[in-house]
């Protein structure tokens, strides 16, 4: 079963110094939180604060390319969680067919941002992130995992 989730916001890892993707369930209180590189975060920062640029980046190419042969990004799916790494698809529809391509889940959230798709994530997905929590997050034993500020600060853009 796959869930949808938007965007809960976009942050640096203090303990890594690594940007984070969190992602909210829309009907519910999970969040999902993906660490991604620095160029990345900003192709999904640029887009969340629309931010114009004189030139399309690259993630606005791929939408350019994609609108251009005739076909819309339907929904991008984070799939897998194998081994630490996330993986993602982008779904799209060409005269009716269903297109499924294969993507860094970064790259096809950047994307969703600029074609204004849905982003939905595997439950296995979620149920396997050691890294998932719930908006108000019960008191654990081991709080190293998490610093306090990623806990209790997750609403707003912060790069």
């Amino acid at each position: 079963m796959e869930i949808e989730m938007k965007i809960r916001g976009l942050m640096m890892d203090p303990a890594a110094n690594t940007p984070i993707i969190i992602l909210k369930d829309v009907n519910g209180d999970s969040m999902l939180p993906i660490w991604v590189g620095p160029f990345e975060a900003n192709a999904i920062a640029v887009e969340i604060e629309k931010l114009a640029s004189q030139r399309p980046m690259t993630h606005d190419l791929v939408k350019n390319i994609i609108w251009e042969l005739g076909a819309t990004v339907r929904r991008i799916v984070i799939t897998h969680l194998i081994e630490n790494t996330f993986y993602a698809v982008i779904e799209m529809v060409r005269n009716g067919e269903v297109v499924v391509m294969d993507s860094r889940p970064s790259d096809a959230i950047a994307l969703a941002l600029r074609a204004d798709c849905p982003i939905y994530v595997n439950e296995e997905v979620i149920k396997n992130s050691s890294a998932s929590f719930t908006e108000e997050p019960s008191p654990q034993e081991d709080d190293d995992d998490w610093p306090d500020s990623l806990i209790d600060d997750t609403s707003d853009y912060k790069m």
